[in-house]
C-alpha cells in the first residue's frame, strides 16, 4: 500500500482525486463561497493549480480505469500513487514543471482578481479564508486526539436511550425517529429513567478514570498541552502553592534573623545603660 501523503493528503485531495476521477470538472468549495459573497460581481476567483502529483493522476485515471474497471474509487488512487512512487525524478520532471509555472501563471490571475475587488468583498475572502485555515486546524486536532488515543467523551442519559430504542423509534427518517425518541423519552417516569441516569453516572466515572490516565501518560510523553484546563489550573496552583511555600518559609527566617538581631541591640542597649549608671552613682559618693 502506498503511504498516506501519497495517496491522500487529506479531505482535499480525496476530494480533487475523486473529481478527477469522475472527469468531472474540479469545483472549489472556496469558488462556491466567494462567489456567495460577491454578490455584486460575476468575476469567480482562479482556481489552485494542481501538483504535480495531481497531474500525473488526471493523466493515468483513463488508462487505470480501464485496467480495472470494477475497483474502487480510492482503490485507482492507491494504484496510481504506486506508480508515481515508481517513477524516477526524471520521469516526474515535466509534471512537476508544469505545476510550477501553473502556479506562476495563477499569482498574476490572483492578482489581477484582487485588484478589482471592492473593500468589502477583499474583507470577505480574508474572512472566508481564515474560517476555512481555523477548520483545518481543528480537524487536524480532532485526528491527533484520536491517534493518541483519548478517551471518548461521556454519554448523558438520553444518548444512551437513544442508541438502545433507534432501530425500533417509529419513522423512516432520521430526523423522524429522534423526534419520535424525544417524546418517549419526556413520557417516561423519573424511575424509568433512573436506569439511563445511573448508566451515564458510571459512564462519567468512566471518563473521568481513563482521562486522568491518559493526561498523566501525555505528561509523561511531553504533550501536557493537550491536557484538560482545570488540570493545568491545578498543576498551576500546585507550583504557586510550591513557591509560595518557599517564600514564606524565607520571610519567616528573614523575620527570626531581624528579632534576633533587635533583642541583641536591645541587650547591648541595657547593658550599657546600666554601666553608665553605676558610673553616675560612684561619682556622687
Amino acid at each position: 500500500m502506498a503511504p498516506f501523503s501519497l495517496i491522500s493528503v487529506g479531505a482535499n485531495l480525496l476530494v480533487k482525486s475523486a473529481g478527477l476521477l469522475s472527469s468531472a470538472s474540479i469545483v472549489r468549495s472556496t469558488s462556491v463561497v466567494v462567489g456567495k459573497s460577491l454578490s455584486t460581481t460575476s468575476v469567480q476567483p482562479p482556481k489552485k493549480p494542481l501538483s504535480g502529483y495531481m497531474r500525473f493522476v488526471k493523466q493515468q485515471q483513463p488508462v487505470v480505469v480501464r485496467q480495472y474497471p470494477d475497483v474502487s474509487v480510492v482503490e485507482v488512487v492507491r494504484k496510481i500513487a504506486q506508480q508515481w512512487r515508481m517513477l524516477t525524478p526524471e520521469q516526474k520532471k515535466p509534471f512537476d514543471e508544469a505545476s510550477v509555472a501553473a502556479r506562476k501563471q495563477y499569482k498574476v490571475e490572483m492578482a489581477k482578481f484582487q485588484a478589482q475587488l471592492t473593500p468589502a468583498q477583499s474583507a470577505a475572502l480574508k474572512e472566508e479564508k481564515r474560517q476555512k485555515i481555523a477548520k483545518r486546524k481543528v480537524i487536524r486536532q480532532k485526528r491527533e486526539l484520536t491517534m493518541l488515543g483519548k478517551p471518548k467523551r461521556p454519554r448523558i442519559a438520553f444518548n444512551i436511550f437513544m442508541a438502545e430504542h433507534f432501530a425500533e423509534a417509529r419513522g423512516m427518517t432520521m430526523q423522524a425517529k429522534m423526534k419520535s425518541l424525544r417524546e418517549d423519552w419526556k413520557k417516561m417516569y423519573p424511575s424509568q429513567k433512573q436506569v439511563y441516569n445511573q448508566l451515564a453516572e458510571d459512564d462519567k466515572i468512566r471518563y473521568e478514570n481513563e482521562m486522568k490516565s491518559w493526561e498523566e501518560h501525555m505528561i509523561e510523553i511531553g504533550r501536557g498541552d493537550l491536557i484538560r484546563f482545570r488540570k493545568k489550573k491545578e498543576t498551576a496552583k500546585k507550583t504557586v502553592s510550591t513557591k509560595g511555600g518557599k517564600k514564606k518559609s524565607k520571610a519567616k527566617l528573614a523575620k527570626t534573623k531581624v528579632a534576633t538581631k533587635s533583642s541583641g541591640r536591645k541587650t547591648s542597649i541595657s547593658t550599657k545603660a546600666k554601666t553608665t549608671a553605676r558610673a553616675v552613682k560612684k561619682a556622687e559618693k
